[in-house]
């Protein structure tokens, strides 16, 4: 029995590929008999679950169910659903103050994408949460409120006044941005092709820079992802230069008992092919006594719990008692059986 405190529900730019995903989603519930799939009736039949789900959106009573039938049967004990900050209209000028919008490619690309994802409301999102908590419980799992806070250097009081007033069970502070630019978007990867050894490495630096600060920010109950820079599987050759930064983050951690996640997304929606942290990073991790929690990063119900089971088994062959989960951002352990 185990954990996924990282879960989203949905997210743009609505494509025929999001069509298509999301398609792929609902027919992974359907159980729907081998002998139908590829008729003409089947692809009537998700053509009209998918304008539906369209209709209703992603917090509709129907579409968290799904997420919960996949959580009983993978026998999940605790659920945390999240969603990027960046999808709420309430904090656009949180992130037009610290991204690249400007009239160059990189900010026309950043434009286009920021338009395409924030389209809900906060509020909307957390009373949809607040309200399943009960029917999740009756189903003998408990869901958790959660937010995932990208942090900019700078920002911190900005940020602080879009979370206040909301009953989060916990907030994940994570880095998406270097500069503005937004690495992890597949329109903007050929930068990294651009860059030899040498400015990758400063680019890295650059990025742990800004998650050890936002670790000493003490902004956060957990901070997510804590290497996902190496998105596109681009590389740092030099082991000692991030071995150093892997215990600059480790001691950040410690010294401000903030706790991290073995994060899956990673690994099977990226090219990296890997969890976060990896392997050395996650052994620098445990030698300095870092408190984890496991996460998908599911964004389709379908992915919910993926490789959860795997992680917290890595977990306690490393010799790890206990992992981390939270109630109105207080702090609890559970113990791994």
């Amino acid at each position: 029995m185990t954990i996924d405190y990282h879960v989203h529900l949905e997210e743009g730019p609505y494509s025929f590929r999001w069509l298509e995903r999301t398609s792929q989603a609902l027919e992974f519930f359907q159980h729907e008999d081998e002998a139908k799939k590829g008729s003409k009736q089947q692809m009537s039949c998700q053509v009209q679950r998918l304008v539906q789900r369209v209709q209703k959106g992603c917090y509709s009573e129907e579409w968290l169910d799904l997420y919960l039938e996949q959580a009983k049967q993978l026998g999940l004990r605790e659920v945390g659903i999240v969603d990027h900050l960046y999808r709420f209209q309430e904090t656009r000028a949180y992130f037009e103050r610290f991204m690249r919008l400007d009239d160059s490619e990189i900010g026309q690309v950043q434009r286009y994408w920021l338009d395409r994802v924030m389209t809900e409301n906060i509020d909307e999102f957390v009373s949809t949460i607040q309200q399943a908590k009960e029917k999740w419980h009756q189903h003998g799992i408990t869901l958790r409120l959660g937010i995932e806070a990208d942090y900019f250097i700078g920002g911190e009081e900005q940020l602080a006044a879009l979370l206040a007033g909301y009953p989060w069970d916990y907030v994940i502070g994570s880095v998406h941005f270097v500069d503005g630019w937004g690495f992890d978007n597949p329109q903007t990867q050929h930068l990294f092709e651009q860059m030899d050894q040498s400015a990758l490495q400063q680019s890295y630096e650059q990025f742990f820079k800004v998650v050890e600060q936002m670790i000493h920010s003490n902004m956060f109950d957990f901070v997510a992802h804590l290497d996902n820079f190496k998105v596109f599987n681009y590389q740092v050759e030099n082991h000692a230069f991030l071995d150093a930064w892997y215990k600059r983050i480790a001691q950040a951690l410690t010294t401000t008992q903030t706790a991290t996640e073995i994060n899956a997304g990673l690994y099977y929606r990226y090219p990296v092919k890997e969890m976060c942290p990896g392997p050395r990073f996650l052994q620098t991790l445990l030698d300095h006594g870092v408190a984890f929690t496991i996460s998908s990063d599911a964004h389709f119900p379908d992915d919910l719990g993926k490789y959860t089971s795997a992680n917290t088994e890595l977990l306690k062959n490393h010799g790890v008692q206990a992992i981390v989960a939270f109630e109105q951002r207080v702090k609890k352990m559970i113990a791994l059986t």
